[in-house]
């Protein structure tokens, strides 16, 4: 909790936004579901070297959820609107999330399978989480954050736009008024 406290904190100061890292936030608990998951299916105990793992997780998966949205919100500087800029993030950060989670998930096979060496106790758990974890936040984190994405948007849109016609009720009846 620590962990994921302190990520927050980095990513408000970074996006200069609460909302944004929020949308970040959220794909963590995908993550934990596939990392408990695992554990359970392979019969491995959740233990420190499996707390070790988590941490992993937790910043593998934010990272793949800062590189789509912060080429989303270039699009949106440059001028698209929510919902081109998240198809044309997506499109184009699809392959680099895919070829990152697919690598590490590869690289971390042998030490799940206990071929670490004298470590294998200590480095499988690890592995286990890491890869239960990044198979589902993976494919989550493609689908979820661009949806969140575009659902805040629209919430923010319609504030805005509420504020606006609030806005405009008060100068009308300001003008409205008797002058006295």
């Amino acid at each position: 909790l620590v962990a994921i406290l302190l990520v927050y904190i980095i990513m408000v100061a970074t996006f200069r936004s609460l909302l944004n890292p929020f949308i970040l936030l959220v794909s963590i608990p995908f993550a934990a579901v596939g990392a408990v998951l695992a554990l359970v299916v392979t019969g491995t105990s959740l233990g420190m070297p499996s707390l070790v793992g988590l941490l992993m997780l937790i910043g593998i998966v934010v990272t793949n959820a800062i590189v789509l949205l912060d080429l989303v919100e270039q699009f949106r500087r440059k001028g698209m609107d929510a919902r081109a800029a998240v198809i044309e993030g997506g499109r184009r950060r699809l392959r680099p999330i895919l070829m990152t989670a697919v690598a590490t998930i590869l690289a971390l096979v042998p030490m799940a399978l206990g071929f670490g060496g004298e470590g294998g106790f200590l480095s499988t758990p690890l592995a286990v989480v890491v890869i239960g974890g990044l198979f589902t936040s993976t494919f989550l984190t493609l689908i979820l954050v661009p949806v969140l994405y575009l659902a805040f948007d629209r919430l923010r849109r319609a504030a805005y736009e509420h504020d606006d016609d609030f806005a405009a009720a008060a100068e009308g009846a300001t003008a409205a008024a008797p002058a006295e």
